[in-house]
């Protein structure tokens, strides 16, 4: 790259990384470097953040996550993490009636026990 890009692409940068060249170089390389890990971890991260509503929201139900999304799956519901989640924290009756297909389709799905919380004065 020249330098005008370069230094297009460090600005924001601290110190001597905005307009050195030679370190504003290698600052920028290791930025792009992060950004284009980061655009998979991002991915990584959402997924996770799915996973955790759906499963807090299952729990309310008596249901483990695993076990819902088994009696889903045997119930041939194709729902992805995303829809779910936001079903969980928008639609709690839509969710309700999903987990009771989910329960009724797979007799492992137990009333999980919801240890109440402790609280802080």
């Amino acid at each position: 790259m020249n330098k005008d890009k370069i230094f297009k692409l460090a600005k924001g940068f601290r110190g001597r990384a905005k307009n050195c060249i030679r370190i504003a170089r290698e600052r920028v390389e290791k930025a792009l470097q992060y950004s284009y890990r980061d655009r998979r971890n991002k991915k990584r991260d959402m997924r996770s953040l799915w996973i955790q509503r759906i499963n807090a929201g299952t729990r309310m139900h008596g249901v483990n996550y695993g076990n819902f999304m088994h009696g889903l799956m045997k119930e041939n519901i194709q729902l992805n993490r995303k829809v779910l989640s936001e079903l969980s924290m928008h639609e709690p009756y839509s969710f309700k009636a999903l987990v009771d297909i989910s329960k009724n389709a797979f007799p492992g799905n137990k009333n999980v026990v919801v240890p109440p919380r402790k609280v802080a004065f």
